[in-house]
């Protein structure tokens, strides 16, 4: 595996080698490190060779044009996407084109995952896989699908870490914790993230991972009366809980876009007594915003109102206006976009050379949008 985990010297280096190609400020800060404001996502596509290469092509072109930040899960396409992923590091890093140290990796665990495809029968593949070597426990499971018990962390962990061939991991999430909120009550659910978090602390204390943080769809996004809402200040407070004032709750994601704009939008969450957005909120508690779904799978790549070509200038298609607009919103650190065809990944990273849009304009693109 290959040693090594993001620096502030390296994605410093990677930043000014960077800087003949990009804009200022396309590189944001976090924990000391610089993370460009566009990343490249790994969810979506068939679970096939021609994928795998697709995705492999996909993240080196990235990482030439300016964009340090990889995102994947151990679910998605069933674990190819972290194995693509690997191969890609693998090829470029330590090939004299690219040191470990320059780049942020990040993967979640929490889902059930295949290995490879989808087997004939899954139920023999979960008790074989999972139950039988006491990595889970049939209670552990809801949704027929999500666990975040320790020992299945660990497991996970372990499976990205051999999956992306690396030894340690910028970031590790929770993924959709808000999923057990479906069949568990808030007061068991804190009792299990707490748990998740003591194990993360210990990972980062073994050096397996840089950091964790919890990647979400709903939770954030909801209104607090819902079942499946998450508090930002409640969950940071149980990483404070679990690990003092120097904890290593320091990331979020969530989705964000044109069309689902509640992180910016909505006085959500709750901080010191004030109703404030998640963006906001995150500002406050110093952890750093990933936002994914940025073009919303693609349905934002087209088709957008003509005021969003008119605010959003020396831009050429609607995907780089979409972009635009979420890195240009106060508090999001970077944009994560899915991307598994060269040509996707030259497109978007055009962007790397142009500057987000100044709050003062921004505010007018906002109100027409």
């Amino acid at each position: 595996m290959i040693p090594g985990r993001a620096t502030p010297e390296g994605t410093d280096a990677y930043r000014r080698r960077s800087g003949r190609e990009t804009v200022p400020e396309h590189f944001r800060s976090f924990a000391g490190c610089w993370l460009s404001s566009l990343g490249i996502g790994t969810y979506l596509g068939d679970e096939d060779p021609a994928t795998d290469e697709q995705y492999r092509d996909a993240v080196i072109r990235a990482l030439e044009l300016g964009l340090n930040v990889v995102d994947t899960a151990v679910n998605y396409r069933h674990q190819r996407s972290e194995r693509a992923i690997g191969q890609a590091l693998s090829a470029r890093v330590g090939k004299g084109a690219l040191r470990r140290e320059e780049v942020v990796v990040a993967t979640k665990g929490g889902f059930i995952p295949f290995d490879g495809a989808a087997p004939r029968t899954p139920g023999v593949y979960f008790t074989e896989t999972y139950v039988r070597p006491g990595i889970i426990a049939p209670d552990d499971v809801v949704a027929g699908c999500h666990c975040m018990t320790p020992r299945y962390l660990a497991d996970q962990l372990e499976r990205s870490r051999r999956n992306l061939g690396l030894e340690t991991l910028d970031i590790y999430y929770v993924h959709n914790p808000e999923t057990q909120l479906g069949e568990v009550d808030r007061a068991e659910f804190v009792k299990r993230i707490r748990a998740a978090f003591v194990f993360l602390e210990s990972a980062v204390s073994e050096g397996k991972i840089g950091c964790y943080g919890t990647a979400t769809w709903n939770g954030y996004r909801q209104p607090p009366t819902a079942r499946d809402y998450l508090s930002l200040a409640e969950l940071e407070k149980v990483a404070r809980d679990a690990a003092g004032e120097r904890h290593h709750f320091r990331v979020i994601q969530l989705p964000y876009n044109l069309s689902m704009s509640e992180a910016f939008t909505g006085a959500n969450q709750t901080v010191d007594g004030e109703a404030v957005s998640l963006l906001e909120a995150a500002r406050r508690l110093g952890i750093y915003v990933m936002v994914s779904a940025s073009i919303y799978q693609g349905q934002l790549s087209r088709n957008l109102p003509a005021v969003l070509d008119e605010n959003l200038p020396g831009l050429t298609t609607d995907a780089q206006r979409a972009i635009q607009f979420v890195r240009s919103t106060p508090g999001v650190g970077t944009a994560l976009v899915g991307m598994r065809r060269v040509a996707h990944v030259e497109e978007n990273a055009a962007l790397a050379r142009v500057a987000p849009v100044p709050w003062s304009e921004f505010q007018k693109l906002f109100k027409e949008s």
